[in-house]
C-alpha cells in the first residue's frame, strides 16, 4: 500500500506521527472508451467554451456559478488563505460511545500506521480506545477538504473513518409516514418469526459480487476465444405480497427449508384466529367450496335412495290394490242386495198399482152397461 497522507494524531499534549492508508478498495471491472471500428482510444480535450481553444492545466481555474450566467472566479491564492489549522493534524475533540454515532454518517475508512518512533504512543492510545468501547471524535483536512471523522480500533490497528456533516444527510420526508397505518398482532408475530428463521451471523466472506463474476467470465472467454456459457438464471423475485399473512407465512417456511429445518409451525405466532380480510375470506370461501365438490358424487346415491323408496311404494300399492279391489267387491255386493230389495219392493207397489187400475175399469164398465139399461 501507498501512503497518501502524513501527518499527526493531536491526542491532548501527545502527538502520534502516522500515515494514512485507503483501507478500501474498488473492485468494479475498468472500461475505456474506444472507437467501435479500430479499437483506438476516445481522447478528451479541454477546450474553453468561449474562444475553443484549448486550455492547459495551469490556466485552469475554480468558478463558483452564481446563476443567470455570472461566475466567481476562485484562484489557488484564495484557497491558500483559508484557515485550515488541521492540515496536517488529526485533532481529537472527544470521545463517545460507538453506539451513539450513526452508520449513515460514515464515509471513508483509512488505516493509521505509526511513523518511526511514534509506536508506543500509538499502542497506548490503540489499547485505550478498546478498553474505553468508546471512538475520538476528531477533525482532519484530506485534500483540502476539512471532514470530520472518527478513530475507532480494528484488528489492532487504528482506523480513521470520515463522516459526512450533519447537514449532508437527507431527510426522510415521504408521504406513507402520515398515514395511519395499523399493523395487526398475528402479522407483526409472523413477521418477528420470519427474522428469527433468517437470524444468523454475518460473515462477509460468503457475500460475492455474482455481476461481476460473469462479467469476468465474459472477459476471460473473450481473451482465450472460447465459448461463453451463459449464467444460470436466478429465481425472479415474487411479485408484491396480495395477502401479506400467507406470503409472511411462505417465506417462513421457505427460509426454514433453506436452513435444513423441517416445515412446522413458526416459532412465537400466535394461533388465535386472526381478523379475515376481504382476500382471506374468499380464499377460505374458495378452500370450503372444494371439498364440498369432491363430496358431490356421494350425491348419487339419493336418487337410490328415492328409488328404492319409490320401489318400496309400488310393492305397498301391489298389496294394497288386491285389497282395496275386495272391499270393493263387497260393497258392491252389499250395494247390489241393498239394490235387489228396493227393486222387490218397487216391483210389488207395480203390481199393487196394476190391481187398483183393473178394479177402475171393471167399476167403469159396470156404470157403461147401468146407462145403456
Amino acid at each position: 500500500m501507498r501512503a497518501i497522507w502524513k501527518g499527526a494524531v493531536s491526542f491532548g499534549l501527545v502527538s502520534i506521527g502516522v500515515r494514512l492508508y485507503s483501507a478500501t478498495e474498488e473492485k468494479d471491472i475498468r472500461f475505456h472508451q474506444v472507437h467501435r471500428e479500430d479499437g483506438g482510444r476516445i481522447r478528451y480535450k479541454r477546450v474553453c467554451s468561449v474562444d475553443g481553444e484549448e486550455v492547459s492545466y495551469d490556466d485552469i481555474a475554480k468558478g463558483y456559478d452564481l446563476g443567470g450566467g455570472e461566475m466567481v472566479i476562485l484562484t489557488d491564492e484564495d484557497f491558500a488563505d483559508l484557515p485550515l489549522s488541521t492540515s496536517r493534524a488529526i485533532d481529537v475533540l472527544e470521545f463517545v460511545p460507538a453506539d451513539q454515532v450513526d452508520p449513515m454518517l460514515y464515509n471513508k475508512a483509512y488505516y493509521l500506521e505509526p511513523e518511526g518512533t511514534a509506536t508506543k504512543p500509538y499502542v497506548l492510545l490503540r489499547d485505550a480506545l478498546a478498553d474505553s468501547d468508546r471512538v475520538a471524535i476528531v477533525k482532519v483536512a484530506i485534500r483540502q477538504r476539512e471532514q470530520l471523522a472518527t478513530l475507532r480500533v480494528r484488528d489492532n490497528v487504528l482506523v480513521l473513518n470520515t463522516m459526512l456533516w450533519p447537514d449532508e444527510i437527507r431527510q426522510a420526508s415521504f408521504g406513507f409516514l402520515d398515514d395511519d397505518i395499523q399493523v395487526r398482532p398475528p402479522e407483526l408475530a409472523m413477521a418477528a418469526s420470519l427474522i428469527d428463521s433468517m437470524a444468523g451471523e454475518f460473515a462477509p466472506d460468503e457475500y460475492t459480487d455474482d455481476y461481476r463474476a460473469a462479467l469476468q467470465e465474459v472477459i476471460d472467454a473473450k481473451v482465450e476465444g472460447r465459448e461463453i456459457v451463459a449464467p444460470e438464471e436466478e429465481e425472479e423475485a415474487p411479485a408484491a405480497a396480495v395477502d401479506l399473512m400467507a406470503a409472511l407465512r411462505a417465506s417462513v417456511e421457505r427460509a426454514r427449508v433453506a436452513r435444513g429445518e423441517a416445515p412446522g409451525e413458526a416459532a412465537g405466532e400466535d394461533r388465535e384466529p386472526a381478523e379475515p380480510t376481504p382476500i382471506t375470506s374468499a380464499k377460505s370461501a374458495k378452500a370450503a367450496a372444494a371439498p364440498a365438490a369432491k363430496k358431490a358424487p356421494a350425491r348419487k346415491t339419493a336418487p337410490a335412495k328415492k328409488a328404492a323408496a319409490a320401489d318400496q311404494k309400488k310393492t305397498t300399492a301391489k298389496k294394497a290394490q288386491p285389497e282395496k279391489a275386495q272391499a270393493r267387491k263387497t260393497a258392491a255386493k252389499s250395494a247390489g242386495q241393498k239394490t235387489g230389495g228396493t227393486r222387490q219392493a218397487g216391483g210389488t207397489r207395480q203390481a199393487g198399482g196394476t190391481q187398483k187400475s183393473g178394479t177402475r175399469k171393471t167399476a167403469a164398465k159396470k156404470t157403461t152397461d147401468r146407462k145403456s139399461a
